[in-house]
């Protein structure tokens, strides 16, 4: 089964997460989202990364994070190679945020050049510690380079969820708009960015994200080895 639908539409890809459920990052999403990213970076000039309606990405799967700590370690692992591909990307990432986005799913908008979310009912933010998981250093960094400063402290120790409207002002988002005119949005938004420069948005992202992605993949393995121990 596929979980991560790839569909080239000019020099834009479009990449939908559809697991049929609430996408959450389990081994084979990852694994599809990474392929289709290499993909695009082949073929096309910007990627436009969806859910399916009312649901972006829910996250890590629990059934595997409650499996083993070297289950989790795995997976936290293979989600954080992801989440730092999609963040230094060389191509401009805008996220259709369709629904629900929470844990591991704020975090890949944290990771989008621009987000555009759907009104509605939905909920996003970092839960980690309302469930009794310390927020991981990958979490805090992406937290601390894209939310406002007067909302990181509630947003990671606080683990406060948004409405939709809420995310954008703290800045898990960009913009809200009718579930209706979300991807179109968003494709629009990835055309403009798309027709840049590459060479200068690639350049570019790497000085604006290099020390943050550095900081993150340096400290990873000891990080997911302390929230083993729960420290």
């Amino acid at each position: 089964m596929t979980v991560a639908h790839y569909q080239l539409e000019g020099t834009t890809a479009l990449i939908t997460m559809d697991d049929g459920k609430a996408n959450a990052l389990s081994v084979a999403m990852i694994d599809e989202l990474s392929e289709a990213l290499a993909r695009a970076e082949k073929e096309a000039s910007a990627v436009v990364l969806a859910g399916r309606p009312e649901r972006f990405c829910a996250g890590f799967d629990l059934r595997v994070m409650m499996t083993s700590p070297e289950a989790a370690r795995g997976l936290l692992g293979r989600g954080a190679a992801l989440l730092m591909r999609l963040y230094g990307s060389p191509l401009p990432i805008v996220a259709a945020c369709t629904g629900h986005a929470l844990a591991g799913g704020a975090l890949v908008l944290l990771t989008a050049d621009v987000r555009i979310g759907t009104s509605g009912a939905f909920r996003i933010g970092l839960n980690e510690v309302a469930i009794g998981m310390p927020v991981p250093v990958l979490a805090i960094e992406l937290a601390r380079d894209r939310l406002t400063k007067a909302a990181l402290t509630r947003s990671t120790l606080g683990a406060q969820i948004y409405a939709p409207d809420e995310a954008a002002r703290v800045g898990f988002l960009d913009d809200v708009l009718p579930a209706v005119d979300v991807l179109g949005r968003a494709k629009e938004e990835a055309a403009k960015l798309g027709a840049l420069s590459r060479m200068a948005f690639h350049a570019s992202k790497k000085r604006l994200r290099g020390s943050t992605i550095a900081h993150i993949l340096s400290s990873l393995d000891e990080d997911m080895l302390a929230i083993g121990r729960g420290e």
